[in-house]
């Protein structure tokens, strides 16, 4: 069975029968979405042109993230380590990638589960998710699929993933806590979560977090916002790293 098609066994019934048109399926991936989202603004439309998506995983990703995390924080190899670990991801795992853009992480997660597991990346940007399709094609990741489809409102049953993971674009949703709500709705009891997203620190007073949002479409979160929302939905042992003006937040289920 393809990824793709253990994907499908995911699914909430009523996105089933846009799942089996072949139409869904022509360009390497499952696109779920019959049109596309509202944008927030100026950042989340960079995403859906031909040009970030080719230059994203090497040079656009890297680079923005050193520029927020600053030059002691985390590189890219250790932002997979750390998701990992506030994961708890192993071998088997079923793992949600939300907001995967051409699916970098993605990858990484189905090494990390292997051949038992899935790992499924979710994003709404098709020039994306054509790259990432176009990186998978060939490879030796067939435990790895990918979806366009609604971050805040995931196509999936109710607790069908071990684990989810929505690094670097929780601060770009029209609204991050529906996407947190989905995100619980669909892990499975003792599921795990890790987040990376912006947190506003000294460095950026509160005079200037509404310019920064007006001008980017990025919500600058305050210090305690991500880990209180998780530990109101019901995770404990709620972990929260701060690096420049990025946090790293997970927790787990029960």
């Amino acid at each position: 069975m393809s990824a793709i098609d253990r994907a499908v066994a995911l699914l909430a019934p009523e996105h089933t029968a846009r799942a089996s048109e072949p139409a869904a399926r022509e360009h390497g991936y499952l696109d779920l979405l019959a049109s596309d989202l509202e944008s927030t603004g100026t950042t989340q439309d960079l995403m859906t042109t031909s040009v970030v998506p080719r230059i994203y995983e090497r040079y656009w990703r890297p680079a923005l993230a050193r520029a927020v995390k600053g030059f002691t924080g985390p590189g890219m190899d250790e932002e997979v380590r750390i998701a990992r670990l506030l994961m708890g991801l192993g071998s088997g795992d079923t793992v949600l990638d939300v907001a995967c853009g051409p699916g970098n992480f993605t990858r990484r997660f189905g090494s990390i589960v292997g051949p038992g597991g899935l790992a499924v990346g979710i994003d709404a940007s098709q020039t994306m998710l054509a790259k990432g399709a176009a990186e998978l094609e060939g490879s030796e990741h067939d435990n790895v699929a990918l979806i366009r489809g609604d971050a805040t409102k995931l196509p999936f049953r109710d607790g069908t993933v071990d684990a989810a993971c929505c690094f670097a674009a929780l601060h770009l949703f029209a609204d991050p806590f529906e996407a947190l709500d989905e995100m619980r709705r669909v892990l499975a009891p003792s599921g795990r979560v890790a987040i990376m997203t912006s947190v506003r620190r000294q460095l950026a007073p509160s005079v200037v977090r509404p310019a920064v949002e007006k001008a980017s479409g990025m919500r600058l979160f305050e210090s305690d916002e991500i880990v209180a929302a998780l530990t109101d939905r019901g995770f404990t042992g709620v972990h929260q790293r701060l690096a420049g003006m990025v946090q790293f937040v997970g927790g787990r289920l029960g």
